[in-house]
Protein backbone atom coordinates (compact mmCIF):
# COMPACT_ATOMS: atom_id res chain seq x y z
CA UNK A 1 0.00 0.00 0.00
CA UNK A 2 1.16 3.48 -0.77
CA UNK A 3 1.48 6.14 2.16
CA UNK A 4 0.25 9.40 0.08
CA UNK A 5 -2.97 7.03 -0.86
CA UNK A 6 -3.47 6.50 2.72
CA UNK A 7 -2.61 9.79 4.09
CA UNK A 8 -5.04 10.83 1.60
CA UNK A 9 -7.70 8.55 3.27
CA UNK A 10 -7.30 9.40 6.31
CA UNK A 11 -7.80 13.65 5.70
CA UNK A 12 -11.26 12.88 3.97
CA UNK A 13 -12.15 11.34 7.34
CA UNK A 14 -13.57 8.26 6.29
CA UNK A 15 -13.60 5.82 9.29
CA UNK A 16 -12.29 2.20 9.07
CA UNK A 17 -12.60 1.88 5.26
CA UNK A 18 -10.89 4.43 3.36
CA UNK A 19 -12.18 5.28 0.14
CA UNK A 20 -10.96 7.06 -3.00
CA UNK A 21 -13.51 8.96 -5.71
CA UNK A 22 -12.39 11.05 -7.98
CA UNK A 23 -14.89 12.65 -10.31
CA UNK A 24 -14.42 10.84 -14.17
CA UNK A 25 -12.61 12.94 -17.03
CA UNK A 26 -11.68 12.71 -20.05
CA UNK A 27 -9.76 14.73 -22.48
CA UNK A 28 -11.87 17.45 -22.36
CA UNK A 29 -12.22 18.81 -19.08
CA UNK A 30 -21.36 -19.13 -12.64
CA UNK A 31 -18.36 -17.36 -10.84
CA UNK A 32 -15.61 -19.52 -9.92
CA UNK A 33 -12.44 -17.72 -8.89
CA UNK A 34 -9.62 -17.84 -10.84
CA UNK A 35 -5.85 -17.38 -9.80
CA UNK A 36 -4.20 -15.15 -12.66
CA UNK A 37 -1.15 -14.28 -11.39
CA UNK A 38 0.70 -14.98 -8.07
CA UNK A 39 0.29 -12.43 -5.44
CA UNK A 40 2.64 -9.62 -6.16
CA UNK A 41 0.43 -6.90 -3.47
CA UNK A 42 3.16 -4.53 -1.52
CA UNK A 43 2.94 -4.75 2.43
CA UNK A 44 3.23 -1.49 4.34
CA UNK A 45 3.28 -1.11 8.19
CA UNK A 46 3.10 2.11 9.91
CA UNK A 47 5.37 3.20 12.21
CA UNK A 48 3.61 2.99 15.84
CA UNK A 49 4.79 7.26 16.34
CA UNK A 50 3.11 7.85 13.52
CA UNK A 51 -0.85 9.37 13.61
CA UNK A 52 -1.97 7.92 10.49
CA UNK A 53 -3.76 4.38 11.18
CA UNK A 54 -6.32 3.86 8.78
CA UNK A 55 -6.09 2.03 5.90
CA UNK A 56 -7.50 1.45 2.28
CA UNK A 57 -9.48 -1.38 2.52
CA UNK A 58 -11.20 -3.86 -0.31
CA UNK A 59 -14.88 -2.25 -0.57
CA UNK A 60 -18.15 -1.44 -2.48
CA UNK A 61 -20.31 1.33 -2.31
CA UNK A 62 -23.21 2.89 -3.91
CA UNK A 63 -23.67 6.60 -5.17
CA UNK A 64 -25.67 8.53 -7.79
CA UNK A 65 -24.68 9.46 -11.38
CA UNK A 66 -27.23 11.47 -12.46
CA UNK A 67 -30.50 11.06 -14.87
CA UNK A 68 -31.31 9.78 -18.02
CA UNK A 69 -32.22 12.70 -20.16
CA UNK A 70 -35.62 11.02 -20.10
CA UNK A 71 -35.58 11.14 -16.06
CA UNK A 72 -34.33 7.75 -15.41
CA UNK A 73 -31.92 7.54 -12.36
CA UNK A 74 -28.53 6.38 -12.58
CA UNK A 75 -26.57 5.04 -9.53
CA UNK A 76 -22.48 4.67 -9.44
CA UNK A 77 -20.67 1.72 -8.25
CA UNK A 78 -16.81 3.08 -6.45
CA UNK A 79 -14.67 -0.65 -5.91
CA UNK A 80 -11.03 -0.21 -3.91
CA UNK A 81 -8.98 -2.48 -2.88
CA UNK A 82 -6.18 -2.35 -0.48
CA UNK A 83 -3.30 -1.54 -2.99
CA UNK A 84 -5.07 1.68 -3.67
CA UNK A 85 -7.28 0.51 -6.59
CA UNK A 86 -10.30 2.17 -7.61
CA UNK A 87 -12.97 0.72 -10.14
CA UNK A 88 -15.80 2.93 -11.11
CA UNK A 89 -19.14 1.61 -12.63
CA UNK A 90 -22.45 2.78 -13.48
CA UNK A 91 -25.98 0.59 -13.97
CA UNK A 92 -26.34 2.17 -17.27
CA UNK A 93 -24.97 0.06 -20.05
CA UNK A 94 -23.34 -2.02 -17.15
CA UNK A 95 -20.89 0.12 -17.87
CA UNK A 96 -17.13 0.77 -16.66
CA UNK A 97 -16.60 4.82 -16.03
CA UNK A 98 -13.05 4.36 -14.54
CA UNK A 99 -10.17 2.41 -13.83
CA UNK A 100 -7.25 4.35 -11.40
CA UNK A 101 -4.35 2.76 -11.16
CA UNK A 102 -1.88 4.08 -8.36
CA UNK A 103 1.42 5.60 -9.50
CA UNK A 104 4.15 3.20 -9.14
CA UNK A 105 6.28 4.82 -6.21
CA UNK A 106 4.60 6.48 -3.34
CA UNK A 107 3.70 9.98 -3.73
CA UNK A 108 2.81 9.53 -7.63
CA UNK A 109 -1.03 9.76 -8.39
CA UNK A 110 -3.56 7.73 -9.49
CA UNK A 111 -4.05 7.55 -13.17
CA UNK A 112 -7.55 6.32 -14.97
CA UNK A 113 -6.61 4.42 -17.78
CA UNK A 114 -10.48 4.14 -18.95
CA UNK A 115 -11.57 6.21 -21.05
CA UNK A 116 -14.80 8.41 -20.07
CA UNK A 117 -17.35 10.79 -20.27
CA UNK A 118 -18.17 13.32 -17.38
CA UNK A 119 -21.44 13.00 -17.01
CA UNK A 120 -24.20 11.23 -18.53
CA UNK A 121 -25.31 13.85 -21.08
CA UNK A 122 -21.44 13.39 -22.19
CA UNK A 123 -22.30 9.23 -22.17
CA UNK A 124 -26.03 9.61 -24.17
CA UNK A 125 -24.22 12.00 -26.54
CA UNK A 126 -21.16 9.39 -27.20
CA UNK A 127 -21.82 6.55 -29.70
CA UNK A 128 -18.43 5.40 -29.13
CA UNK A 129 -20.13 2.21 -26.28
CA UNK A 130 -17.32 3.61 -23.74
CA UNK A 131 -16.75 0.79 -21.16
CA UNK A 132 -20.25 -0.94 -21.82
CA UNK A 133 -21.58 -4.32 -21.66
CA UNK A 134 -22.59 -5.17 -25.13
CA UNK A 135 -25.40 -7.39 -26.55
CA UNK A 136 -27.17 -9.00 -27.60
CA UNK A 137 -24.88 -9.51 -29.93
CA UNK A 138 -21.14 -7.35 -29.43
CA UNK A 139 -19.97 -6.92 -33.45
CA UNK A 140 -21.01 -7.21 -36.47
CA UNK A 141 -23.85 -9.72 -38.47
CA UNK A 142 -24.10 -9.35 -42.27
CA UNK A 143 -27.02 -7.87 -43.36
CA UNK A 144 -28.13 -7.66 -40.16
CA UNK A 145 -30.05 -11.15 -41.24
CA UNK A 146 -29.53 -14.50 -40.29
CA UNK A 147 -32.06 -18.26 -40.04
CA UNK A 148 -32.51 -20.13 -37.23
CA UNK A 149 -34.52 -23.33 -37.38
CA UNK A 150 -36.13 -22.53 -41.02
CA UNK A 151 -36.97 -19.22 -39.56
CA UNK A 152 -35.10 -15.57 -40.98
CA UNK A 153 -34.56 -12.92 -38.40
CA UNK A 154 -34.21 -9.61 -39.83
CA UNK A 155 -32.10 -6.85 -37.14
CA UNK A 156 -31.24 -3.54 -37.57
CA UNK A 157 -28.22 -2.28 -40.01
CA UNK A 158 -26.85 0.57 -37.33
CA UNK A 159 -23.36 -0.23 -38.37
CA UNK A 160 -23.39 0.46 -42.16
CA UNK A 161 -25.00 -2.31 -44.13
CA UNK A 162 -25.16 -4.52 -41.33
CA UNK A 163 -25.86 -4.79 -37.31
CA UNK A 164 -23.74 -3.75 -35.15
CA UNK A 165 -23.30 -4.43 -30.92
CA UNK A 166 -27.02 -5.36 -30.27
CA UNK A 167 -29.09 -2.31 -32.70
CA UNK A 168 -30.28 0.60 -31.94
CA UNK A 169 -31.11 0.36 -28.47
CA UNK A 170 -28.51 -2.47 -27.14
CA UNK A 171 -27.57 -3.50 -23.91
CA UNK A 172 -25.58 -0.56 -23.49
CA UNK A 173 -28.40 1.69 -23.59
CA UNK A 174 -30.68 -0.46 -20.56
CA UNK A 175 -30.30 0.55 -16.61
CA UNK A 176 -28.90 -3.03 -15.37
CA UNK A 177 -30.12 -4.35 -12.11
CA UNK A 178 -27.33 -4.27 -9.48
CA UNK A 179 -26.19 -6.79 -6.79
CA UNK A 180 -23.07 -5.09 -4.63
CA UNK A 181 -20.56 -8.31 -4.30
CA UNK A 182 -18.08 -8.56 -1.68
CA UNK A 183 -15.57 -11.46 -0.65
CA UNK A 184 -12.65 -11.80 1.38
CA UNK A 185 -10.72 -10.83 -1.95
CA UNK A 186 -12.75 -9.61 -4.61
CA UNK A 187 -15.32 -6.21 -4.34
CA UNK A 188 -17.90 -5.37 -7.07
CA UNK A 189 -21.17 -6.04 -9.03
CA UNK A 190 -23.42 -7.98 -10.70
CA UNK A 191 -25.46 -6.33 -13.02
CA UNK A 192 -28.79 -8.62 -14.68
CA UNK A 193 -31.09 -7.49 -17.69
CA UNK A 194 -33.95 -9.45 -18.86
CA UNK A 195 -33.86 -9.15 -22.72
CA UNK A 196 -37.24 -9.56 -24.20
CA UNK A 197 -38.26 -11.90 -26.70
CA UNK A 198 -38.37 -10.27 -29.95
CA UNK A 199 -35.46 -7.47 -28.50
CA UNK A 200 -33.90 -5.53 -31.52
CA UNK A 201 -35.45 -8.71 -33.37
CA UNK A 202 -33.65 -11.88 -31.66
CA UNK A 203 -36.05 -14.49 -30.84
CA UNK A 204 -36.05 -15.67 -27.39
CA UNK A 205 -35.91 -13.89 -24.07
CA UNK A 206 -32.73 -14.10 -22.49
CA UNK A 207 -31.36 -13.52 -19.06
CA UNK A 208 -28.02 -11.92 -18.76
CA UNK A 209 -25.90 -11.85 -15.96
CA UNK A 210 -22.78 -9.69 -15.76
CA UNK A 211 -19.98 -9.69 -12.98
CA UNK A 212 -17.40 -7.24 -12.42
CA UNK A 213 -14.38 -7.06 -9.61
CA UNK A 214 -11.62 -5.88 -8.66
CA UNK A 215 -9.24 -8.44 -6.52
CA UNK A 216 -6.69 -7.82 -4.32
CA UNK A 217 -4.09 -8.92 -6.97
CA UNK A 218 -5.02 -5.83 -8.90
CA UNK A 219 -7.19 -7.67 -10.98
CA UNK A 220 -10.46 -7.01 -12.98
CA UNK A 221 -12.42 -9.70 -13.63
CA UNK A 222 -15.47 -9.63 -15.93
CA UNK A 223 -17.81 -13.01 -15.80
CA UNK A 224 -20.77 -13.34 -18.27
CA UNK A 225 -23.51 -15.55 -18.39
CA UNK A 226 -26.79 -16.33 -20.09
CA UNK A 227 -29.93 -18.20 -20.65
CA UNK A 228 -32.78 -18.08 -22.78
CA UNK A 229 -36.18 -19.54 -23.53
CA UNK A 230 -36.05 -20.36 -27.09
CA UNK A 231 -33.13 -20.56 -29.07
CA UNK A 232 -31.49 -17.33 -30.13
CA UNK A 233 -27.89 -16.07 -30.71
CA UNK A 234 -25.80 -14.70 -27.76
CA UNK A 235 -22.34 -13.08 -28.03
CA UNK A 236 -21.15 -10.72 -25.25
CA UNK A 237 -18.56 -8.52 -24.81
CA UNK A 238 -17.37 -5.55 -22.63
CA UNK A 239 -16.34 -2.36 -24.88
CA UNK A 240 -13.76 -0.64 -23.06
CA UNK A 241 -11.44 1.81 -24.22
CA UNK A 242 -7.73 1.60 -22.71
CA UNK A 243 -4.76 3.76 -22.74
CA UNK A 244 -2.14 3.06 -20.49
CA UNK A 245 -0.65 6.27 -19.93
CA UNK A 246 -3.81 7.69 -18.83
CA UNK A 247 -7.32 8.32 -20.56
CA UNK A 248 -6.62 12.19 -22.32
CA UNK A 249 -2.61 11.93 -22.14
CA UNK A 250 -2.59 11.23 -25.82
CA UNK A 251 -3.09 8.31 -28.75
CA UNK A 252 -2.05 4.87 -27.94
CA UNK A 253 0.07 4.05 -31.06
CA UNK A 254 3.33 4.21 -28.96
CA UNK A 255 2.46 1.86 -26.27
CA UNK A 256 3.72 -1.64 -26.49
CA UNK A 257 1.67 -4.35 -27.61
CA UNK A 258 2.15 -8.17 -26.83
CA UNK A 259 -0.82 -10.65 -28.58
CA UNK A 260 -0.07 -14.17 -28.38
CA UNK A 261 -2.58 -15.33 -31.65
CA UNK A 262 -1.06 -17.24 -34.55
CA UNK A 263 -4.03 -16.21 -36.41
CA UNK A 264 -6.61 -13.22 -37.27
CA UNK A 265 -9.90 -13.15 -39.25
CA UNK A 266 -9.71 -12.00 -42.55
CA UNK A 267 -11.86 -9.29 -43.85
CA UNK A 268 -13.94 -7.79 -46.33
CA UNK A 269 -13.62 -3.80 -47.06
CA UNK A 270 -17.38 -3.79 -44.84
CA UNK A 271 -15.45 -5.71 -41.62
CA UNK A 272 -17.16 -9.04 -42.23
CA UNK A 273 -15.31 -12.15 -42.07
CA UNK A 274 -14.86 -13.94 -45.26
CA UNK A 275 -14.72 -17.41 -43.24
CA UNK A 276 -10.60 -17.81 -43.17
CA UNK A 277 -8.19 -17.28 -40.89
CA UNK A 278 -5.01 -15.75 -41.33
CA UNK A 279 -1.32 -16.61 -39.92
CA UNK A 280 0.05 -13.86 -38.33
CA UNK A 281 3.78 -15.13 -37.82
CA UNK A 282 6.20 -12.70 -40.00
CA UNK A 283 3.21 -10.81 -41.02
CA UNK A 284 4.57 -6.99 -40.07
CA UNK A 285 1.12 -5.78 -39.30
CA UNK A 286 -0.26 -8.50 -38.15
CA UNK A 287 2.50 -10.49 -36.02
CA UNK A 288 2.88 -8.94 -32.38
CA UNK A 289 3.98 -12.78 -30.68
CA UNK A 290 6.95 -10.56 -29.90
CA UNK A 291 6.54 -7.31 -28.17
CA UNK A 292 6.38 -3.96 -30.32
CA UNK A 293 5.00 -0.53 -30.22
CA UNK A 294 1.85 -0.18 -32.60
CA UNK A 295 3.34 1.97 -34.67
CA UNK A 296 5.95 0.00 -35.44
CA UNK A 297 2.95 -2.41 -36.66
CA UNK A 298 1.06 0.44 -38.64
CA UNK A 299 4.24 0.71 -40.92
CA UNK A 300 2.82 -1.84 -42.70
CA UNK A 301 -0.21 -1.11 -42.52
CA UNK A 302 -2.42 -0.93 -46.21
CA UNK A 303 -3.23 2.03 -47.51
CA UNK A 304 -5.47 4.11 -45.65
CA UNK A 305 -5.67 2.15 -42.27
CA UNK A 306 -5.59 4.62 -39.20
CA UNK A 307 -5.13 1.68 -37.38
CA UNK A 308 -6.67 -1.78 -35.97
CA UNK A 309 -10.47 -3.15 -35.86
CA UNK A 310 -9.49 -7.04 -36.49
CA UNK A 311 -10.27 -10.22 -34.85
CA UNK A 312 -8.19 -12.09 -33.52
CA UNK A 313 -7.90 -16.12 -32.61
CA UNK A 314 -7.28 -16.47 -29.02
CA UNK A 315 -4.39 -19.73 -28.84
CA UNK A 316 -5.62 -22.09 -26.07
CA UNK A 317 -5.40 -25.83 -24.82
CA UNK A 318 -8.38 -26.47 -24.26
CA UNK A 319 -12.26 -24.72 -25.10
CA UNK A 320 -12.82 -23.25 -21.48
CA UNK A 321 -9.22 -22.41 -20.76
CA UNK A 322 -8.57 -18.89 -19.26
CA UNK A 323 -5.77 -18.20 -21.59
CA UNK A 324 -3.52 -15.49 -22.70
CA UNK A 325 -4.29 -13.14 -24.92
CA UNK A 326 -1.72 -10.46 -24.88
CA UNK A 327 -0.95 -7.23 -22.92
CA UNK A 328 0.04 -3.45 -23.56
CA UNK A 329 2.48 -1.23 -21.96
CA UNK A 330 3.40 2.37 -21.52
CA UNK A 331 7.01 2.60 -21.98
CA UNK A 332 7.62 5.90 -19.58
CA UNK A 333 5.69 4.77 -17.19
CA UNK A 334 6.10 0.71 -17.33
CA UNK A 335 2.46 0.69 -16.41
CA UNK A 336 1.06 -2.69 -18.38
CA UNK A 337 -2.16 -4.24 -18.61
CA UNK A 338 -2.38 -8.06 -19.50
CA UNK A 339 -5.39 -9.66 -20.46
CA UNK A 340 -6.72 -13.40 -19.96
CA UNK A 341 -10.28 -14.90 -21.43
CA UNK A 342 -12.20 -17.93 -22.10
CA UNK A 343 -13.50 -16.41 -25.33
CA UNK A 344 -12.39 -17.38 -28.34
CA UNK A 345 -11.90 -14.16 -30.01
CA UNK A 346 -10.29 -10.44 -29.60
CA UNK A 347 -11.29 -7.58 -31.62
CA UNK A 348 -8.47 -5.19 -31.03
CA UNK A 349 -9.50 -1.72 -32.16
CA UNK A 350 -7.08 1.29 -32.21
CA UNK A 351 -10.21 3.76 -31.98
CA UNK A 352 -9.80 4.64 -35.69
CA UNK A 353 -12.83 6.56 -35.99
CA UNK A 354 -12.52 9.37 -32.78
CA UNK A 355 -12.55 12.47 -34.12
CA UNK A 356 -12.81 14.68 -31.07
CA UNK A 357 -16.43 15.28 -31.07
CA UNK A 358 -19.31 14.42 -28.42
CA UNK A 359 -19.45 11.10 -30.57
CA UNK A 360 -16.23 10.01 -29.29
CA UNK A 361 -16.02 11.63 -25.64
CA UNK A 362 -13.89 14.32 -27.28
CA UNK A 363 -10.99 11.95 -27.49
CA UNK A 364 -8.89 11.96 -30.61
CA UNK A 365 -8.32 9.16 -32.94
CA UNK A 366 -6.12 6.30 -31.70
CA UNK A 367 -7.22 7.71 -28.21
CA UNK A 368 -7.58 4.34 -26.71
CA UNK A 369 -7.16 0.09 -27.91
CA UNK A 370 -9.78 -2.11 -27.02
CA UNK A 371 -9.64 -5.72 -26.29
CA UNK A 372 -13.28 -7.04 -27.02
CA UNK A 373 -12.99 -10.72 -26.09
CA UNK A 374 -15.57 -12.25 -27.77
CA UNK A 375 -16.96 -14.77 -30.16
CA UNK A 376 -16.00 -13.85 -33.73
CA UNK A 377 -18.20 -11.56 -35.94
CA UNK A 378 -21.18 -12.57 -37.99
CA UNK A 379 -21.44 -16.39 -36.25
CA UNK A 380 -24.93 -16.81 -37.23
CA UNK A 381 -23.86 -17.14 -40.28
CA UNK A 382 -20.35 -18.58 -40.32
CA UNK A 383 -21.05 -22.33 -39.59
CA UNK A 384 -17.44 -22.75 -39.30
CA UNK A 385 -17.05 -20.72 -36.54
CA UNK A 386 -17.44 -21.37 -32.73
CA UNK A 387 -21.11 -21.09 -32.28
CA UNK A 388 -22.98 -18.42 -30.68
CA UNK A 389 -26.41 -20.34 -30.76
CA UNK A 390 -28.19 -20.61 -27.14
CA UNK A 391 -30.80 -22.94 -26.46
CA UNK A 392 -33.25 -23.59 -23.31
CA UNK A 393 -31.33 -25.84 -20.58
CA UNK A 394 -28.27 -24.27 -21.30
CA UNK A 395 -26.00 -21.50 -19.59
CA UNK A 396 -23.58 -19.44 -21.71
CA UNK A 397 -20.43 -19.10 -19.23
CA UNK A 398 -16.89 -16.73 -20.37
CA UNK A 399 -14.63 -14.77 -18.51
CA UNK A 400 -12.04 -12.70 -19.26
CA UNK A 401 -9.52 -10.64 -16.42
CA UNK A 402 -7.41 -7.81 -16.83
CA UNK A 403 -4.36 -7.54 -14.38
CA UNK A 404 -2.28 -4.57 -14.03
CA UNK A 405 1.35 -4.22 -12.39
CA UNK A 406 4.30 -2.01 -13.23
CA UNK A 407 7.21 -3.89 -15.49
Amino acid sequence: MRLGIIILAFVFGCAATALIRVAPQNANANSETTEVAADDTNEFSLSETQEVTQQLALDVVEESFGETEDGRAVKMFVCTNSNGYVLEMMDYGATIVAMRVPGKTDGEESVNVALNCNDMAGYEACSSYFGTTVGRYCNRIASGKFSLDGKEYTLATNGGPHHLHGGNVGFDKQIWASELIKTDSAAGVRFTLISPDGDEGYPGEVKVVAEYTLDEKDQLKMVFSATTDAATHVNLCNHNYWNIAGAGSGTVMDHELMLACEEVLEFDDTLIPTGKLLPTKDDAYFDYQKVKTINAGMKAAPAGAKGYDHCFVVKRKSANELAFVGSVRDPKSGRKMSVFTTQPGVQLYTANHFNGQPSSGGFDANGGICFESQHYPDTPNQPSFPTTLLKPGQTLNHTTVHKFSYE
